[in-house]
């Protein structure tokens, strides 16, 4: 039995332990928080009797714990996760996990050096049309893949304004890119085989003002080490309702989403449907954390490295960086 903490008592924390309730081989024994009062609250709607911290430290000392998830805002992600890799815990992280190159160093550093399991909250490759795009991508559907494309389309702060003005979070200084748009960059990564990004230009709309300090609209164009090309898009300030997509063209055949064209069904006309749960939900409680969880589990169970860890995650991040850096400086193309 693996003892997990909650360092967090956001939204988000709640499927992290709904995830864990439901797995036979965890049991949630502290939740932490920046105030005793919200990390009770969370107890309380979750039905969960465990330890009450507001101090990280006493968190991580608990004789019980094994592995924590980190679900505070982005700019605490760093700390706490170096932190809790000298500490020698397991971790899930929530994304993004860093707001700079030299955070995602320093964690990746500290990870490295502790030997601990980690698995980073892109959730989405547990989303059943994620999975089927890359199983058909790896039977061949496309032949081989030339442009990969994948959006993330979010307006929060038109549902929400409150939420992007508590007045005890740091201020946003990454963009869409990174803070939401994050999930494609890692779904188009993903599909590829954690194929790694080299070449990254960046473009933003250009408004006088736009973009300062943060930067809501981002869209990369990038070239994969393998050789495909992607277009890779993130955007918090769409009035709209929530879309995420993903797309995969090939010389044999073409997969939008749910919908494929290829050769391997001689004769098709038109396209074709398979059927999926599509990713087009914003809410939390419309992912597959339950997968996620069990996957870190039976990782830190058999001692096995995830396909989605923290160094596999370094990529993803560094391309999104890069897309914000480039469009900041008028499309200069960055090499990673």
């Amino acid at each position: 039995m693996l003892g997990v903490a909650i360092q967090g008592a956001g939204n988000v924390s709640t499927e992290h332990i709904k995830a864990y309730r439901n797995n036979p081989n965890t049991r949630v024994v502290a939740i932490g928080s920046r105030t005793l009062d919200s990390a009770r609250k969370k107890a309380a709607e979750c039905g969960v009797e465990c330890d009450l911290f507001d101090n990280y430290d006493r968190l991580l000392a608990h004789p019980e714990i094994d592995i924590v998830s980190i679900c505070t805002p982005p700019d605490r992600h760093a700390a706490e996760t170096i932190t809790a890799a000298r500490a020698g815990k397991h971790m899930l992280i929530e994304k993004p996990v860093a707001n700079t190159r030299e955070e995602l160093e320093a964690m990746h550093g500290a990870v490295t050096r502790a030997g601990v399991k980690t698995v980073v909250s892109f959730v989405l490759r547990w989303n059943p049309m994620v999975q089927s795009i890359k199983q058909a991508v790896a039977k061949g559907w496309v032949g081989r893949p030339l442009l990969v494309q994948a959006d993330y389309w979010h307006g929060p702060t038109n549902e929400r304004p409150e939420k992007w003005s508590r007045p005890r979070w740091a201020p946003m200084v990454t963009g869409g890119i990174v803070h939401g748009g994050c999930h494609a960059m890692d779904a188009a990564r993903y599909i590829l085989d954690n194929d790694e990004v080299v070449l990254v230009t960046g473009v933003s709309p250009t408004y006088p003002g736009y973009g300062e300090p943060y930067r809501p609209t981002t869209l990369a164009a990038v070239r994969f080490a393998g050789g495909p090309a992607g277009k890779i898009s993130g955007a918090t300030e769409f009035f709209m309702p929530y879309v995420f997509n993903v797309e995969v063209f090939g010389d044999e055949g073409v997969i939008r989403n749910n919908c494929f064209y290829t050769k391997q069904l001689p004769g098709q006309r038109d396209f074709g449907t398979f059927p999926t749960i599509l990713p087009d939900s914003g809410s939390v409680s419309h992912h597959p954390f339950q997968e996620m969880i069990d996957h870190l589990v039976d990782c830190i169970r058999t001692d096995t490295e995830s396909h989605d860890n923290l160094a596999v995650a370094v990529n993803t991040h560094l391309a999104c960086f890069a897309a914000e850096e480039s469009a900041a400086a008028g499309s200069a193309p960055i090499h990673l």
